[in-house]
């Protein structure tokens, strides 16, 4: 069992991790704080007597559950927003809230059309190059570079050397570089 100060120094440690990931997911700092908040409470009220060693799995799963939940809350209130954008108000005046609604500089709905579209379809090139990585190229590309784990952190998760991460994660950027270059993106 994780006693208090155990829970409490892997919170502290874990947080920036969590909220860079948040942020990536949802590209808001507010937002990405309160999943942040609310995965640390799930781990601490409905976790918090495991024994340390499983916190970190446990606390990974509650962060992208969490991102999840927020996608979905999201797609209800925009179902609602439309369907009550379609009313009339009361004299008679067919304003639509959203219309009226400015995008916040930096937010998905402030980009157009074609740069969200070709920033989607980026991401899928580089999913689809990830997912044809071999296993533990990937495993180590994915932990190291989205889960920012450092070297050692990985090493344990992964159960190998060091030395394996590296040369894991040096094999991964460079695949990755060479495929996204043959498919004309450069980063």
């Amino acid at each position: 069992m994780a006693t208090r100060a155990e829970l409490s120094e892997f919170l502290a440690g874990a947080e920036r991790r969590a909220y860079k990931q948040a942020l990536y997911a949802v590209r808001d700092q507010d937002n990405a704080l309160d999943i942040v908040q609310d995965a640390m409470s799930k781990l601490a009220e409905n976790y918090g007597e495991r024994p340390a060693h499983e916190l970190p799995l446990l606390f990974t799963r509650i962060v992208q559950n969490t991102i999840h939940d927020f996608f979905r809350r999201q797609k209800v209130r925009s179902t609602w927003i439309t369907l009550f954008s379609s009313l009339t108000s009361p004299d008679g005046d067919e304003n639509d809230p959203l219309e009226s609604m400015e995008a916040q500089p930096g937010s998905a709905s402030a980009e157009s059309a074609a740069d969200h579209a070709e920033r989607s379809q980026v991401v899928t090139i580089i999913e689809q190059e990830i997912a044809r990585l071999p296993a533990r190229q990937r495993e180590a590309f994915l932990l190291r570079y989205w889960e920012d784990l450092d070297v050692a952190e990985t090493a344990a998760t992964m159960k190998c050397s060091e030395g394996s991460v590296k040369t894991h994660c040096s094999r991964a950027t460079q695949a990755l570089a060479k495929a996204l270059r043959a498919r004309g993106i450069e980063l």
